[in-house]
């Protein structure tokens, strides 16, 4: 089976992939802290394709979630379905760009 690394980076990309993550749940009958609820083998299997199996039996997701600032970081882990991550998935500074591409390209 193959793995699948996401990676989401900015308050957009975040955002969106807050989403993402909340659908893939849906989708492979996953609740967040708990794990695979379903009873297909197919798509138990499946699973593995976003996540990785931790020693507690939870599912936890193959991602890496990067911004400037922490702001966004913390939107996402505070969210429904931020406690599935580990906390090595989030990177990011202290500084922000304040909206300003250019502020975040060329100086941070």
């Amino acid at each position: 089976m193959r793995e699948i690394l996401h990676i989401q980076g900015g308050q957009c990309g975040n955002q969106i992939g807050s989403n993402f993550w909340e659908v893939v749940c849906v989708n492979r009958v996953l609740i967040p802290l708990a794990g695979y609820i379903g009873n297909s083998d197919l798509q138990l299997e499946r699973v593995t394709v976003y996540y990785n199996k931790a020693s507690n039996g939870r599912s936890v997701p193959r991602a890496v979630l990067m911004d400037l600032e922490p702001g966004t970081m913390d939107a996402v882990r505070s969210g429904p379905y931020g406690q599935m991550f580990r906390p090595n998935n989030f990177v990011f500074g202290q500084s922000r760009a304040g909206n300003n591409w250019a502020k975040g390209h060329y100086i941070e």
